[in-house]
Protein backbone atom coordinates (compact mmCIF):
# COMPACT_ATOMS: atom_id res chain seq x y z
CA UNK A 1 0.00 0.00 0.00
CA UNK A 2 3.21 2.29 0.93
CA UNK A 3 4.63 1.61 -2.25
CA UNK A 4 1.09 2.24 -4.31
CA UNK A 5 0.87 5.32 -2.58
CA UNK A 6 4.65 6.31 -3.89
CA UNK A 7 4.11 5.42 -7.27
CA UNK A 8 0.98 7.46 -7.72
CA UNK A 9 2.74 10.75 -6.21
CA UNK A 10 5.67 9.96 -7.99
CA UNK A 11 3.22 9.74 -11.42
CA UNK A 12 1.24 12.46 -10.08
CA UNK A 13 4.62 15.17 -9.76
CA UNK A 14 5.69 13.60 -13.29
CA UNK A 15 2.23 14.39 -14.64
CA UNK A 16 2.63 17.95 -13.41
CA UNK A 17 6.09 18.55 -14.69
CA UNK A 18 7.15 18.92 -10.95
CA UNK A 19 6.58 18.71 -7.25
CA UNK A 20 5.63 22.57 -6.87
CA UNK A 21 2.89 22.02 -9.70
CA UNK A 22 1.83 18.71 -7.82
CA UNK A 23 1.25 21.06 -4.51
CA UNK A 24 -0.65 23.79 -6.45
CA UNK A 25 -2.92 20.83 -7.76
CA UNK A 26 -3.33 19.79 -4.13
CA UNK A 27 -4.08 23.04 -3.08
CA UNK A 28 -6.54 24.01 -5.35
CA UNK A 29 -8.58 20.52 -6.09
CA UNK A 30 -7.53 18.73 -2.77
CA UNK A 31 -8.28 15.33 -4.34
CA UNK A 32 -6.26 12.27 -3.67
CA UNK A 33 -5.51 10.07 -5.52
CA UNK A 34 -4.17 12.52 -8.07
CA UNK A 35 -6.62 12.64 -10.86
CA UNK A 36 -4.60 11.88 -14.98
CA UNK A 37 -6.40 12.76 -17.50
CA UNK A 38 -6.16 14.51 -21.46
CA UNK A 39 -6.15 18.35 -21.83
CA UNK A 40 -9.25 19.42 -23.55
CA UNK A 41 -8.81 23.26 -23.61
CA UNK A 42 -8.91 26.73 -21.56
CA UNK A 43 -10.93 29.54 -20.97
CA UNK A 44 -10.19 33.43 -20.99
CA UNK A 45 -9.91 33.21 -17.19
CA UNK A 46 -6.94 30.46 -17.34
CA UNK A 47 -9.24 27.63 -16.25
CA UNK A 48 -7.86 24.42 -17.48
CA UNK A 49 -10.05 21.33 -18.71
CA UNK A 50 -9.28 17.90 -18.31
CA UNK A 51 -11.01 14.73 -19.53
CA UNK A 52 -10.64 10.76 -18.82
CA UNK A 53 -13.38 8.56 -19.59
CA UNK A 54 -11.42 5.21 -19.22
CA UNK A 55 -10.97 5.37 -15.26
CA UNK A 56 -13.48 7.68 -13.80
CA UNK A 57 -16.98 7.42 -13.35
CA UNK A 58 -19.69 9.17 -15.41
CA UNK A 59 -19.96 12.50 -14.27
CA UNK A 60 -16.51 12.40 -12.81
CA UNK A 61 -14.87 12.59 -16.14
CA UNK A 62 -14.55 15.74 -16.29
CA UNK A 63 -13.45 18.33 -14.27
CA UNK A 64 -11.34 21.66 -14.29
CA UNK A 65 -8.28 23.06 -12.87
CA UNK A 66 -8.77 26.81 -11.75
CA UNK A 67 -6.56 29.83 -12.82
CA UNK A 68 -7.32 32.07 -10.28
CA UNK A 69 -6.31 29.46 -7.21
CA UNK A 70 -6.98 32.13 -4.76
CA UNK A 71 -10.10 33.27 -5.80
CA UNK A 72 -12.53 30.26 -7.46
CA UNK A 73 -15.77 29.83 -7.72
CA UNK A 74 -18.23 27.49 -9.97
CA UNK A 75 -19.33 30.90 -11.25
CA UNK A 76 -15.72 31.27 -12.93
CA UNK A 77 -16.53 28.75 -15.24
CA UNK A 78 -17.80 30.33 -18.68
CA UNK A 79 -21.14 29.04 -20.04
CA UNK A 80 -19.81 27.55 -22.89
CA UNK A 81 -17.65 25.29 -20.57
CA UNK A 82 -20.44 24.53 -18.65
CA UNK A 83 -22.34 22.55 -20.86
CA UNK A 84 -19.32 20.65 -21.27
CA UNK A 85 -18.72 20.09 -18.15
CA UNK A 86 -22.09 18.78 -17.06
CA UNK A 87 -22.13 16.58 -20.23
CA UNK A 88 -24.67 18.44 -22.36
CA UNK A 89 -23.05 18.19 -25.01
CA UNK A 90 -19.28 16.29 -25.96
CA UNK A 91 -18.25 19.45 -28.17
CA UNK A 92 -15.82 21.52 -26.87
CA UNK A 93 -15.83 25.45 -27.26
CA UNK A 94 -12.65 25.82 -28.78
CA UNK A 95 -13.66 23.11 -31.79
CA UNK A 96 -16.54 24.95 -32.31
CA UNK A 97 -14.23 28.47 -33.20
CA UNK A 98 -12.47 26.38 -35.06
CA UNK A 99 -15.55 24.80 -37.32
CA UNK A 100 -17.36 28.68 -37.62
CA UNK A 101 -13.85 29.45 -38.82
CA UNK A 102 -13.56 26.36 -41.10
CA UNK A 103 -16.80 26.97 -42.53
CA UNK A 104 -16.38 30.61 -44.00
CA UNK A 105 -13.99 28.83 -46.46
CA UNK A 106 -17.32 27.16 -47.78
CA UNK A 107 -19.15 30.34 -48.52
CA UNK A 108 -18.98 31.33 -52.14
CA UNK A 109 -18.45 35.22 -51.69
CA UNK A 110 -20.15 37.46 -54.02
CA UNK A 111 -18.39 39.16 -56.81
CA UNK A 112 -19.30 42.63 -55.96
CA UNK A 113 -17.53 45.57 -53.82
CA UNK A 114 -19.05 45.49 -50.35
CA UNK A 115 -17.95 47.76 -47.84
CA UNK A 116 -19.62 46.53 -44.90
CA UNK A 117 -16.84 46.63 -41.33
CA UNK A 118 -18.33 43.27 -40.29
CA UNK A 119 -17.76 39.17 -41.50
CA UNK A 120 -21.66 39.12 -40.42
CA UNK A 121 -24.95 41.19 -40.14
CA UNK A 122 -25.14 41.75 -36.55
CA UNK A 123 -23.31 45.28 -37.22
CA UNK A 124 -21.04 46.78 -34.32
CA UNK A 125 -21.09 44.77 -30.97
CA UNK A 126 -19.15 45.69 -27.89
CA UNK A 127 -17.34 42.89 -26.55
CA UNK A 128 -18.20 41.31 -23.48
CA UNK A 129 -16.62 41.70 -20.30
CA UNK A 130 -16.67 40.21 -16.85
CA UNK A 131 -15.19 41.56 -14.19
CA UNK A 132 -11.97 39.41 -13.05
CA UNK A 133 -13.66 36.96 -15.35
CA UNK A 134 -16.33 36.18 -12.62
CA UNK A 135 -19.69 35.50 -15.03
CA UNK A 136 -21.69 35.68 -11.68
CA UNK A 137 -22.21 39.48 -11.24
CA UNK A 138 -23.78 39.37 -8.02
CA UNK A 139 -20.44 38.58 -6.49
CA UNK A 140 -19.06 41.72 -7.43
CA UNK A 141 -20.28 43.91 -4.34
CA UNK A 142 -18.64 45.93 -1.54
CA UNK A 143 -17.92 44.09 1.93
CA UNK A 144 -18.72 47.64 3.74
CA UNK A 145 -19.74 51.26 2.73
CA UNK A 146 -17.14 52.38 -0.05
CA UNK A 147 -14.44 49.74 1.63
CA UNK A 148 -14.35 47.76 -1.84
CA UNK A 149 -13.73 44.02 -1.71
CA UNK A 150 -9.95 42.56 -2.10
CA UNK A 151 -11.40 38.85 -2.37
CA UNK A 152 -12.71 39.66 -5.87
CA UNK A 153 -10.79 42.95 -6.43
CA UNK A 154 -12.90 45.60 -6.07
CA UNK A 155 -11.84 48.61 -5.07
CA UNK A 156 -12.78 51.27 -2.39
CA UNK A 157 -15.45 53.24 -3.60
CA UNK A 158 -16.41 51.39 -6.77
CA UNK A 159 -20.09 50.49 -7.56
CA UNK A 160 -22.01 47.22 -7.10
CA UNK A 161 -22.42 44.82 -10.16
CA UNK A 162 -25.41 43.04 -9.19
CA UNK A 163 -28.88 44.07 -10.33
CA UNK A 164 -31.39 45.96 -8.12
CA UNK A 165 -35.15 46.75 -9.59
CA UNK A 166 -36.01 50.56 -10.21
CA UNK A 167 -37.51 51.86 -7.12
CA UNK A 168 -35.18 49.40 -4.49
CA UNK A 169 -33.24 51.80 -1.75
CA UNK A 170 -30.24 50.22 -3.29
CA UNK A 171 -30.55 51.47 -6.58
CA UNK A 172 -28.60 54.08 -7.49
CA UNK A 173 -31.14 55.92 -9.13
CA UNK A 174 -33.27 55.93 -6.14
CA UNK A 175 -31.08 56.42 -3.54
CA UNK A 176 -32.38 59.26 -1.65
CA UNK A 177 -29.56 62.40 -1.07
CA UNK A 178 -29.17 63.72 2.97
CA UNK A 179 -30.54 66.48 3.26
CA UNK A 180 -28.99 68.17 5.94
CA UNK A 181 -30.45 70.67 8.56
CA UNK A 182 -27.45 72.73 9.97
CA UNK A 183 -23.53 72.47 10.24
CA UNK A 184 -21.78 72.56 13.59
CA UNK A 185 -19.05 74.90 12.32
CA UNK A 186 -21.67 77.28 10.12
CA UNK A 187 -20.16 79.95 12.02
CA UNK A 188 -16.41 78.93 10.05
CA UNK A 189 -17.57 78.22 7.20
CA UNK A 190 -18.80 74.53 7.56
CA UNK A 191 -17.70 71.21 7.71
CA UNK A 192 -19.91 69.37 9.94
CA UNK A 193 -23.12 69.06 8.73
CA UNK A 194 -25.92 67.17 10.48
CA UNK A 195 -30.07 66.12 8.96
CA UNK A 196 -31.30 65.71 12.50
CA UNK A 197 -30.29 66.17 16.26
CA UNK A 198 -29.06 62.86 17.06
CA UNK A 199 -26.52 62.88 14.02
CA UNK A 200 -25.64 66.70 15.42
CA UNK A 201 -25.22 64.63 18.93
CA UNK A 202 -22.50 62.05 17.51
CA UNK A 203 -20.40 65.23 15.73
CA UNK A 204 -19.79 67.14 18.94
CA UNK A 205 -17.02 66.96 20.75
CA UNK A 206 -16.86 65.89 24.76
CA UNK A 207 -15.52 69.30 25.31
CA UNK A 208 -18.93 70.77 23.51
CA UNK A 209 -20.94 68.06 24.94
CA UNK A 210 -20.05 69.07 28.74
CA UNK A 211 -20.35 73.06 27.48
CA UNK A 212 -24.00 72.21 26.27
CA UNK A 213 -24.88 70.52 29.99
CA UNK A 214 -23.31 73.42 31.88
CA UNK A 215 -25.52 75.42 29.98
CA UNK A 216 -29.02 73.63 30.59
CA UNK A 217 -27.67 73.31 34.04
CA UNK A 218 -27.61 76.80 34.53
CA UNK A 219 -30.76 77.71 32.48
CA UNK A 220 -32.71 75.15 34.26
CA UNK A 221 -31.14 76.95 37.87
CA UNK A 222 -32.37 80.39 36.32
CA UNK A 223 -35.75 79.33 35.92
CA UNK A 224 -35.84 77.47 39.33
CA UNK A 225 -34.88 80.97 40.79
CA UNK A 226 -37.25 83.00 39.00
CA UNK A 227 -40.48 80.24 40.04
CA UNK A 228 -39.24 80.05 43.56
CA UNK A 229 -38.95 84.25 43.34
CA UNK A 230 -42.82 84.03 42.02
CA UNK A 231 -43.72 81.89 44.38
CA UNK A 232 -42.32 84.36 47.53
CA UNK A 233 -43.96 87.59 45.67
CA UNK A 234 -47.54 85.42 45.98
CA UNK A 235 -46.76 84.83 49.34
CA UNK A 236 -45.66 88.76 50.11
CA UNK A 237 -48.79 89.70 48.85
CA UNK A 238 -51.03 87.34 50.95
CA UNK A 239 -49.65 88.54 53.69
CA UNK A 240 -50.11 92.22 52.65
CA UNK A 241 -54.15 91.25 52.20
CA UNK A 242 -53.83 89.27 55.77
CA UNK A 243 -54.41 86.54 54.40
CA UNK A 244 -52.78 82.77 55.93
CA UNK A 245 -50.35 80.79 53.96
CA UNK A 246 -50.37 77.12 54.25
CA UNK A 247 -47.44 75.96 55.36
CA UNK A 248 -46.55 72.19 53.18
Amino acid sequence: MVWSVIQNFRQAAKFRGGWYNLYLHMYTNSDYPFKFGSYMGHDAAGNRYYENRVDYPFGQHRWVEPGDIHNFDSSSVPPEWQGWMNSMNDCRPSTEDEYFESSKSLIKKIESKSDAPAENHLGHQEKLFNFHHMHNQSQVRSRGYNIGNAIVGLPPGAPDAYYTQPGSPYHPDFIRKPEMIGDLDEAEGGGRPYKSDKWAERLRTKEEKDAIAAAKKAEDELMLGNVRKQIMMRQAAARGRGGTIARR
